[in-house]
């Protein structure tokens, strides 16, 4: 088993490296403790196992590792951003075509609006939520689920007024389900995270 001080050691060599994602820094470490583990108990010391765990995981540098992750992260979002994007503004389109039918009194005004919102509400917004969770991956869990109970929020929140307006059932308990996630777990997280971050400013 390692000691304490040799995990320290693989600590430091980790945060000497220049990685900003403290997820990745967690993995490398808890990967470089089990190699490290593994060679040494075949006979090699300390030295030997750090020098040959690192060369045979990272040969161009730990560093290297975080820029290929954001790399492939990066080329995976693409595709998706594209369509996101486009569903965006073609449902954007959607709606403000549905209002302004509304409007003048024109035939096809509930569908326009309706459906363009539906798809804005439970395809676009679920997409900008994920990829934004993706993007940011190397927040913290925090952080993450913030951003995912504020799509939940507008989701429910927006489909309570599309049911209201349309008079379907269900309108009333959305709107409540919307209003619960956006008051009980949005706020309360966002605020907690602005209160933090005021301690830090304060203390620097």
């Amino acid at each position: 088993m390692l000691e304490r001080h040799h995990i320290e050691i693989i600590k430091n060599c980790i945060e000497q490296s220049a990685i900003t994602i403290p997820t990745l820094r967690d993995d490398l470490l808890d990967h470089l403790c089990c190699v490290v583990e593994e060679k040494m108990k075949d006979g090699k010391s300390f030295e030997d196992s750090i020098k040959e765990a690192l060369h045979e995981l990272a040969p161009d540098g730990l560093y290297q590792i975080e820029k290929d992750t954001i790399m492939l992260l990066t080329i995976k979002l693409v595709p998706m951003k594209k369509v996101m994007y486009s569903v965006g503004l073609v449902t954007s389109m959607s709606m403000t075509l549905g209002l302004l039918f509304k409007t003048l009194g024109w035939l096809g005004a509930d569908h326009l609006f309706v459906y363009g919102f539906l798809i804005f509400g439970l395809v676009f917004l679920p997409m900008v939520a994920y990829t934004g969770i993706k993007s940011n991956f190397y927040k913290s869990i925090s952080q993450k689920l913030r951003l995912l109970f504020g799509g939940l929020s507008a989701i429910a929140t927006g489909l309570a007024l599309i049911f209201k307006v349309m008079h379907w059932p269900g309108a009333d308990q959305l709107l409540v389900a919307g209003a619960g996630i956006f008051c009980f777990l949005f706020l309360p997280m966002l605020f907690f995270s602005l209160y933090k971050k005021s301690l830090k400013v304060a203390d620097q």
